[in-house]
């Protein structure tokens, strides 16, 4: 027993170390985007030099490709189970997350302007993730109305940019202040966007 109890110490300690580096890379880039945060401040925020963050990620930019693939993780989950005209269920559990996680869309908004530019290390990954976003719910859509809940004539690729273009929007609001009720502001978008493209008894 005390061997193996040996070997897990040293490994949860790392686990909890790149936890920690993340957490606080996620906080410095929420904040201050990726331009303009520095690996020398986010190692002095944990207590390590910044050879001691790259033992646990190569480079800024694999710091940076860490955190956003954390909150990919998050985000799928909610998608599991979700089809048809389900999926709106689902994306309603993604800004109800959203809303108990600040930091992260804060995080997800800045990088997300930074990354228009083609030199941003981050330019490549988003153009995948709303090309990969827009895929999975037009799909989605498109199955609803094959189950003969979704009319139709619905164009499924452009209710799918739509749908996004809404939680974008209603984001940014929020982050710009707080006491906007970006929950509120979706429902009620779905109650009208699900009354548009339901079949019509």
């Amino acid at each position: 027993m005390a061997g193996g109890t040996g070997t897990r110490g040293p490994y949860a300690k790392t686990e909890a170390r790149r936890a920690e580096i993340l957490r606080t890379a996620l906080e410095a880039f929420a904040e201050r985007g990726f331009q303009g945060s520095s690996l020398r401040e986010i190692a002095e925020a944990v207590g390590l030099s910044q050879a001691g963050v790259l033992h646990h990620f190569s480079s800024k930019e694999a710091l940076l490709a860490a955190v956003l693939a954390e909150k990919d993780a998050e985000s799928v989950a909610h998608f599991e189970d979700a089809n048809g005209i389900g999926i709106l269920d689902a994306l309603r559990g993604v800004v109800v997350s959203n809303v108990a996680q600040p930091g992260l869309v804060r995080l997800f908004t800045t990088l997300s302007a930074e990354a228009i530019n083609d030199g941003h290390p981050a330019h490549t990954y988003f153009q995948l993730r709303y090309a990969g976003a827009r895929d999975l719910l037009a799909a989605a859509l498109k199955q609803g109305q094959a189950d003969g809940d979704i009319s139709p004539t619905v164009d499924a690729e452009r209710a799918a940019s739509l749908l996004l273009a809404i939680m974008d929007g209603l984001q940014v609001q929020w982050l710009l202040n707080p006491e906007f009720d970006m929950l509120a502001g979706f429902d009620a978008f779905l109650d009208a966007f699900r009354m548009q493209i339901s079949v019509k008894p």
